[in-house]
C-alpha cells in the first residue's frame, strides 16, 4: 500500500504527483548570494516545469572540521530564509539539529529537515512533529531502508503524517557512500521518498579537513533514483562550485541545471504507470 502524498507549502510530493525538486546551496554563504540563487533556481526549475522547495542550511553542525564554515546560524539563517519565501514565494526547507530548534525553525520553514546523522534522536524527531510542518529525515547512512520505519513512527506518534524519507547513501567501509536502489522501493512503502543524489556522491573525509566526491556522477545517480521509483530530487546547487563554503566536490552547477532537470524528468515520467 501506498502512503498518503505530503504537502508542503503549495507543493505536493508522492504517489500519484509531478517531479519535485528540492534544490539550493548546501548552506547560507550571505544574504545577497542566498537571493540571487534562489531566484535563479526558481526560473531553472519553472522553466522544465518542476516543482521547488528552495533548501539551503542555516547551521552546517556536522562538519568535517572545526575551522569549517558553519554559515549565518538560526536567527540571520531563518530571517534569509523568510526572504526567499516571501519574495519568490517557494516553499523553504533547511536543517534542525536540536529540539529547541524545532518551534523557532517553523514559524520560517515549511518543511523541517533532519540530517542522517540525527535520524533516530527521538527528543528532536518529536519535537519537529509537534509543530505541525512536513519533516523530511535523511536515512541514516548506518540504516537499514527498514529501519526508518521506526522513524516515521516516533513522528506520527506525535500526531504528524506528515513525513518524507531521504535516500542519500549508505556507509560502505570508509570514506564511500553506496545507493541500494532497491532501498527506494522499500522506503516507499513508508513515506514518500525524496533522493539526495548530491550527497549520495560524497566521499566522506576523504579532502582532507571536508568531504571529497564525485560531482560527475550525480546525474547517474539522480535518474536511477527517479527510476526506481524515488518521488522527488535533492540536489544542492550552486553558481561557483569550486567556491562553495561546504561540499565544494558534490554540488552540481547552476548552469548545468537546465539541462539535468530535464533529463531527470523524462525519466521519472516515462518511470511511473500509464
Amino acid at each position: 500500500m501506498s502512503p498518503a502524498p505530503v504537502q508542503v507549502g503549495g507543493v505536493w510530493i508522492g504517489p500519484g504527483c509531478g517531479l519535485v525538486l528540492v534544490g539550493g546551496p548546501c548552506v547560507i554563504e550571505t544574504r545577497d548570494h542566498t537571493l540571487r540563487l534562489a531566484e535563479a533556481i526558481g526560473k531553472i526549475a519553472a522553466g522544465v516545469g518542476v516543482p521547488l522547495i528552495f533548501k539551503a542550511s542555516y547551521d552546517k553542525a556536522n562538519r568535517s572540521s572545526i575551522h569549517s564554515f558553519r554559515g549565518p546560524r538560526l536567527e540571520a539563517g531563518l530571517a534569509i530564509l523568510a526572504e526567499v519565501r516571501r519574495s519568490l514565494g517557494v516553499p523553504v526547507t533547511s536543517d534542525i539539529h536540536e529540539p529547541d530548534q524545532a518551534g523557532p525553525a517553523a514559524e520560517v520553514l515549511d518543511l523541517l529537515q533532519v540530517p542522517a546523522f540525527l535520524c533516530r534522536q527521538t527528543d528532536l524527531l518529536v519535537a519537529a512533529a509537534k509543530t505541525g510542518r512536513a519533516v523530511n529525515v535523511k536515512k541514516g547512512q548506518f540504516l537499514s531502508p527498514e529501519d526508518m520505519r521506526l522513524v516515521v513512527e516516533k513522528i506520527r506518534s506525535a500526531g504528524n503524517s506528515r513525513v518524507l524519507l531521504t535516500e542519500r547513501g549508505t556507509f560502505f567501509g570508509y570514506g564511500r557512500l553506496v545507493n541500494d536502489m532497491t532501498g527506494i522501493a522499500r522506503m516507499a512503502t513508508i513515506a514518500p521518498v525524496v533522493f539526495d543524489a548530491t550527497h549520495s556522491c560524497q566521499f566522506p573525509g576523504q579532502a582532507g579537513d571536508c568531504s571529497g566526491g564525485q560531482r560527475e556522477m550525480v546525474p547517474v545517480l539522480a535518474k536511477a533514483g527517479l527510476a526506481a521509483g524515488a518521488h522527488a530530487l535533492f540536489i544542492e546547487i550552486h553558481d561557483n562550485p569550486a567556491q562553495a563554503k561546504s561540499d565544494a566536490n558534490t554540488v552540481w552547477p547552476l548552469d548545468q541545471l537546465a539541462s539535468l532537470l530535464t533529463q531527470c524528468r523524462r525519466v521519472f515520467e516515462a518511470a511511473r504507470p500509464l
